[in-house]
């Protein structure tokens, strides 16, 4: 049986603890923010017509050349290889959130809209395809070796864990190191076409035996800085295109 003296306690008690449970004000409270997928927030104008025109300028000139004794133009149709490894590149580009697909096309869009935003993805497939022209050797022993590369990191993206900075990472990367490789290594061991061949080999046997194995084709030096313009201006197409062009409309929960 309790006593006063156990009630008054008891009272005091609680009295204690109301003094310390003060109310909440409005100004307390700490909002949540939820992450969204980064939509478009540059002009209509870039979008529709920047990136097109810095991927079709990608597409014209990673097919060119420039000959090694008169620096004429010559134009190289890609591989069928290039294809494939562009149809990939775009599905590593969706699959690791680099690029939302439904938010490129949506009901709320005209048709108009949609059909803009589709010749959007054409011109950089187009471009990543003669990229992948534009960074592969020509032929020979050096192009199954580049190409084999580029496929095997391809391939382990594929079923890796990525998101858009390890994948954006990556493929710069590569994309590097195939340039250097190509118009740095590879172009330094073609022996140059200006003088006989019996004067070259006994200038340079190493050179020449270089150029007669690896079959390399022999280009002028401005194809190098030709190229590094066209890779140039598709890293910066890529910064440049939006994950998504819609925000797609999200209802609160009841939980």
């Amino acid at each position: 049986m309790k006593t006063a003296e156990d009630n008054k306690t008891s009272a005091e008690m609680v009295d204690y603890i109301d003094a310390d449970l003060e109310p909440v004000g409005e100004s307390d409270i700490v909002p949540v923010k939820v992450q969204k997928p980064k939509t478009q927030s540059q002009k209509p104008s870039t979008t529709y017509i920047v990136l097109p025109i810095l991927f079709l300028a990608v597409t014209l000139l990673g097919g060119l050349r420039l000959g090694a004794t008169d620096n004429a133009f010559i134009f190289l149709k890609p591989a069928l290889v290039c294809l494939v490894f562009s149809a990939l590149t775009l599905v590593l580009y969706f699959r690791s959130r680099f690029i939302a697909i439904e938010g490129w096309w949506s009901d709320e869009f005209s048709g108009l809209q949609n059909a803009a935003n589709a010749a959007l993805l054409l011109t950089l497939f187009t471009a990543t395809v003669q990229l992948f022209n534009s960074l592969l050797p020509e032929q020979g022993l050096p192009f199954w070796i580049v190409g084999f590369c580029f496929f095997w990191t391809i391939w382990n993206n594929l079923f890796a864990e990525l998101n858009t900075k390890h994948l954006l990472g990556s493929m710069v990367a590569l994309f590097a190191l195939a340039f250097v490789v190509k118009y740095l290594l590879l172009a330094n061991l073609t022996a140059p076409t200006g003088d006989g061949w019996v004067r070259r080999i006994i200038e340079n046997p190493g050179r020449e035996a270089f150029t007669y194995l690896l079959d390399l084709p022999q280009y002028s030096a401005g194809t190098g800085y030709l190229q590094f313009f066209t890779v140039a201006l598709y890293l910066i197409g890529l910064f440049l295109t939006p994950q998504a062009l819609k925000e797609r409309n999200s209802r609160p929960s009841n939980d």
